[in-house]
């Protein structure tokens, strides 16, 4: 938004949207917080996004220019069972068509809509570098982000401005995956999974939140799919390297591939698959990342306060 708008955000208590919020007042933007209990301050609304009512009433988003849309069980707090995969399914899918069809009620629709999905949607691409143009690909990723982004049609029939945050690996020290990984490096406890020859399409939290805000304005123009992902992808075995460059620590340890399969079930596909993702959109539309290397994205995690 070029202007002090109004902006409705979902997923607000989580590591991207809490970081978004913050940024998005600071840009002087009245921010409204969709949150999945009653409502408690005035800067709430609330609704229904695991599937029981589906809803989310038009007058949470009245006034607003634009509807940011980050909410679903993390995919990596938990073993995959097919329980909580049809969870990770069912909190995107249905809870992204309960804001497209409320968006789509309106008189007057927000401008724009940036609803999330993930990398997943290409699969295990190995060393092949992809970017938007590519096909989707296999696996439950796959398959989940082609009907999370599928969900938002209502709000694109609707003239809404959309785009899909494809969005990789978050570095940052709390939160997401990397979250996970600071405490472990720092004890001196980290090293490669699996063989470490993998690709992690990464990006930093301020780069992720900077492109956030460059979807939002109204000159960026850009809708469909857009990667929030670096511009230089590094294997798994290369960011490891890195942690320990960065944490001045050593990375003596590995995880092999079967015990990563033992603990996480069906997502060790996932963390041993590879995903060499470049932001072509982003790039082409004249975004500029504050910290396109690895080393980079991990101080700058580091000294996030």
């Amino acid at each position: 938004m070029d202007a002090p708008s109004r902006i409705a955000v979902t997923g607000s208590s989580g590591l991207i949207g809490s970081a978004l919020v913050g940024a998005l007042r600071a840009d002087g933007h009245e921010v409204v917080r969709l949150v999945r209990r009653p409502a408690r301050a005035r800067d709430e609304a609330e609704w229904d996004p695991s599937g029981r009512r589906q809803e989310l009433t038009a007058a949470a988003i009245e006034g607003c220019q634009a509807v940011v849309h980050l909410a679903g069980a993390g995919v990596g707090d938990r073993r995959w069972t097919a329980r909580y995969k049809r969870e990770i399914r069912d909190s995107r899918v249905l809870g992204t068509a309960a804001v497209a069809a409320a968006i789509a009620s309106l008189d007057t629709p927000p401008r724009v809509f940036l609803c999330g999905s993930a990398i997943g949607y290409y699969g295990d691409t190995g060393d092949r570098a992809v970017d938007e143009d590519a096909p989707a690909g296999t696996g439950f990723l796959a398959e989940l982000c082609q009907e999370w982004e599928a969900a938002a049609a209502p709000a694109e029939r609707a003239g809404v401005r959309t785009a899909f945050l494809r969005t990789g690996l978050v570095v940052a020290r709390s939160g997401g995956a990397w979250g996970r990984l600071f405490p472990l490096f720092r004890a001196g406890l980290g090293g490669r999974l699996g063989n470490g020859r993998q690709y992690w399409s990464f990006i930093a939290l301020d780069d992720h939140i900077a492109a956030l805000r460059f979807l939002l304005r109204d000159d960026t123009k850009l809708s469909g799919p857009v990667n929030l992902t670096g511009p230089e992808p590094v294997t798994n075995r290369e960011a490891t390297r890195a942690m320990g460059r960065v944490l001045h620590r050593p990375t003596l340890f590995a995880a092999p591939a079967p015990l990563l399969r033992l603990a996480l079930g069906d997502f060790a596909e996932d963390v041993l698959g590879s995903q060499r993702v470049l932001p072509a959109r982003l790039l082409a539309a004249g975004f500029t990342f504050g910290h396109p290397g690895i080393d980079d994205a991990l101080r700058a995690a580091v000294a996030r306060r």
